[in-house]
């Protein structure tokens, strides 16, 4: 696979409230459908969650994303460490496939993300369960949390989570 050159974005305000309104109305159709369809559960997952984990955290840490689909690492820290991201939804577990250099992991609970750990993957890696038939190893967000209390090798974030509501955004990045 050749590596491209990772490219750190501009963030304008225009393009925050972009992110912000494109996520929500993704979201936004989740809970009609889960109501509907009582049992069902229509949260996005995959690549989509994914590149939506991937673009908030390159704004909120201003990472430098790499190419999609990237072995292990999703983006570079401006001091040159490689990232790898995850987004998740849910409430129980992340699965990893390689132990990352840095690892974070972001929550999205309603409507606001939360970071869940940012620290060193082989931390994160060391704590796994034994790998499965898919070739991944998981990990519980309650054992991320736990271990993202004593991790001292964090990246700094510069930006606020964008709230998925707008006058919670506003609020976040004038105190930012």
């Amino acid at each position: 696979m050749t590596a491209a050159t990772p490219s750190l974005q501009v963030w304008s305000e225009d393009r925050r409230a972009k992110l912000r309104d494109l996520i929500s109305q993704l979201y936004r159709v989740v809970a009609p459908l889960e109501q509907e369809f009582e049992g069902r559960r229509f949260t996005p997952d995959g690549h989509r969650v994914g590149s939506i984990g991937e673009v908030v955290a390159a704004f909120a840490f201003n990472l430098m994303l790499l190419p999609a689909s990237n072995e292990t690492h999703d983006g570079k820290a401006l001091d040159g460490t490689l990232v790898q991201i995850k987004l998740t939804g849910g409430d129980r577990s992340i699965s990893l496939y390689s132990e990352p250099e840095h690892l974070l992991v972001l929550q999205l609970r309603k409507s606001e993300f939360v970071t869940v750990y940012n620290g060193r993957g082989s931390v994160a890696w060391q704590n796994c369960r034994a790998e499965a038939k898919n070739a991944q190893r998981s990990i519980a967000l309650s054992t991320l949390r736990r271990l993202d209390k004593e991790e001292q090798s964090k990246l700094l974030q510069v930006n606020p989570y964008p709230a998925l509501d707008n006058e919670n955004w506003n609020e976040q990045l004038e105190k930012g």
